[in-house]
């Protein structure tokens, strides 16, 4: 199995969660401000399309190979993010779990951003 097959699976599977999760929000935004709400974030009505946006781009960005780096840089930070603003309680094992999922999600992105999308993708084509 060549390596640009691998990452390109590998961006895949990464991503599917955000590109996912960005369209059930898309289907409920009312609900998910709540909930930003809830966490103290302001503006939660405009910040919930904002996330929408970022999943889902960036997302669509990184399965294509199209400004990977950046992509998984932005999806990365937000998804630390995350970790530090919404799943911050530890004394829930559960929390501590969604925590823990953030970081390793970042990681990987992280690792993306290093590695490059491989010869499968735009930013190949492209040179």
């Amino acid at each position: 199995m060549s390596n640009s097959f691998v990452l390109l699976v590998s961006r895949i599977m990464l991503v599917l969660l955000f590109l996912v999760s960005g369209a059930g929000m898309a289907s409920m935004p009312s609900g998910i401000a709540g909930y930003f709400s809830s966490l103290g974030i302001p503006a939660a009505g405009m910040v919930v399309w904002l996330v929408i946006a970022l999943k889902i781009v960036a997302g669509i960005a990184i399965v294509l190979g199209y400004q990977t780096r950046y992509a998984a840089y932005a999806l990365a930070a937000f998804s630390v993010g995350a970790a530090l603003i919404g799943h911050n309680n530890f004394a829930d094992q559960n929390e501590m779990t969604q925590f823990l999922k953030d970081l390793s999600i970042a990681g990987g992105l992280l690792a993306l951003s290093v590695a490059g999308p491989g010869s499968m993708s735009i930013d190949a084509r492209r040179g």
